[in-house]
Order: C-alpha cells, then sequence, then structure tokens
C-alpha cells in the first residue's frame, strides 16, 4: 500500500516507524532497513527515508561518521533508486554543510541513471536556498564542461536560488550566452524567464541582461520573460504588459 494510500494516523505511525529503524541501522553502522527504504517504490517513503538521515545528522553529531560510512557504502549500489535517494540524502546536509557532501554530488552528476542525476538537480535547488555561496561556486566549475547535459543540468539546478536572489546567479548564466547546444540554451532561455517575475526581478534581470552580448538569445529570453508574466500571472508581481512596458523602457539594443 502505498503512504498516501494509509490514513494519517497510519502515515505519522510509519513515520516513527522508518525513522528509528534508520536511526537504529546509523548506530549499528549497518544498512539494512536504509537500503529497504531507500529503494521502495514509493516516492514518499523514499522521502521519509532521507528526510531522517537529515534529521539524525543535525541531531546527533555523534553519528556523522556512521551516516557517511553508510551513504558512502549505499552509494555504489546497483538500483538507481538507492543511489538517487542517498544522494538526496546528502542533498540534506549540504544545506548548511556542503563541503563534507561535496564529493556525492560530483559522483552523482556523472551516473548513468537519469534518476540519479535528477537528483543531483534537485539537491542544488535545495541546497541553493539555504547555503548558496559554496553550492554555487561548485556549481560554477561545471559551467564549461565539455559534456553538454552536464552544463544543462548544472544550468537548471542554480534555477530556484535565482528566484529570489537573481544577481547571485546571472554571472553564472552568462558564462552560458554563446553555448552553441540548443538543449543547454533553451533551459537557459528558461531559466531566465523563471527568475524575472517575483518582486524586483524583473528589474536585476533586464539590467543584467543589458551586459550580454549575444543579443539573439537576449531577445529571446526576453520574450520567455514576457511570456512567463502571461502564465504565471496569478504569482507574477506584474501582468504582462506591465512587464512589456519595463522592458521596452529599460532593455536598449
Amino acid at each position: 500500500m502505498a503512504f498516501y494510500d494509509l490514513a494519517k494516523e497510519e502515515r505519522d505511525v510509519l513515520v516513527v516507524k522508518i525513522n528509528q529503524e534508520i536511526a537504529n541501522d546509523v548506530i549499528q553502522n549497518s544498512s539494512k532497513n536504509i537500503s529497504l527504504y531507500f529503494s521502495d517504490e514509493d516516492t514518499y517513503i523514499r522521502k521519509t527515508g532521507y528526510l531522517a538521515i537529515g534529521k539524525i545528522f543535525y541531531a546527533h553529531p555523534q553519528l556523522q561518521t556512521s551516516i557517511f560510512s553508510v551513504l558512502k557504502n549505499l552509494m555504489s549500489s546497483e538500483d538507481e533508486l538507492i543511489r538517487q535517494t542517498v544522494i538526496n540524502a546528502a542533498g540534506e546536509i549540504g544545506k548548511f554543510h556542503f563541503n563534507k557532501i561535496e564529493d556525492f554530488m560530483n559522483i552523482g552528476l556523472f551516473d548513468k541513471h537519469h534518476r540519479v542525476r535528477n537528483a543531483v538537480i534537485g539537491s542544488i535547488k535545495k541546497m541553493g536556498e539555504k547555503n548558496p555561496v559554496p553550492v554555487l561556486e561548485w556549481s560554477k566549475s561545471y559551467l564549461k564542461h565539455p559534456d553538454k547535459e552536464i552544463r544543462r543540468e548544472i544550468c537548471h539546478g542554480i534555477e530556484l536560488r535565482g528566484r529570489t536572489h537573481p544577481q547571485d546567479i546571472l554571472p553564472l548564466l552568462k558564462v552560458l550566452e554563446f553555448d552553441d547546444t540548443k538543449r543547454v540554451s533553451d533551459t537557459l532561455i528558461h531559466v531566465l524567464g523563471q527568475i524575472a517575475y517575483k518582486n524586483g526581478c524583473l528589474q536585476t534581470v533586464v539590467s543584467h541582461l543589458q551586459t550580454w552580448k549575444n543579443k539573439s538569445l537576449v531577445e529571446k529570453a526576453l520574450d520567455e520573460i514576457v511570456d512567463v508574466h502571461h502564465r504565471y500571472k496569478k504569482f507574477a508581481v506584474l501582468s504582462k504588459q506591465e512587464a512589456i512596458a519595463y522592458i521596452d523602457n529599460h532593455y536598449k539594443i
């Protein structure tokens, strides 16, 4: 039975059980129960598992060595769900201690399975919100990687930080302005649209785009920004017409 097929009281009991069994595994430097939960087909079971690792890490510093030992062993599993959940667990730790889990991200970024690579993107997003300086510095190192998928994934991963602090990621995005791979440039345009519709963000993005030299890409990005203001009109600070007016008045070709 899936997690959300259970009644709330049953879910609460299951969460307590998962937390306790994972804690017992960590104490015993075992991965018996952790493996079961990390490989579960249900997304929410796996999520409960990796959140439990994060809670234990912060609540019981004396168990951190054991946690890293278990996660390192599980990262070599043949099961992509386990490797995916290891990355998500590392991401919980990286919210405040990125230096301790950087190697997991380096490995996961090149994993053979897209689920694991996507977990890296998700982890960059959640870590970048809480711990932007080392996360963005790490991300920057991959923006010129020869593998186009690595460049695309990093571009996507830093998006969430940019939604509230576009000034933090715009210099990194600019590195990709002349990327000749369509999947990368399409992601770049998408991200520029996503970081421009909240309070004060359009002004920051348009001002920075004024410094970009790839005018063809900038034009596509500005079109995307306008379209986002229409698609997200319930959430955008400005209407589509207000966004158009601002761009017309402040972006000089």
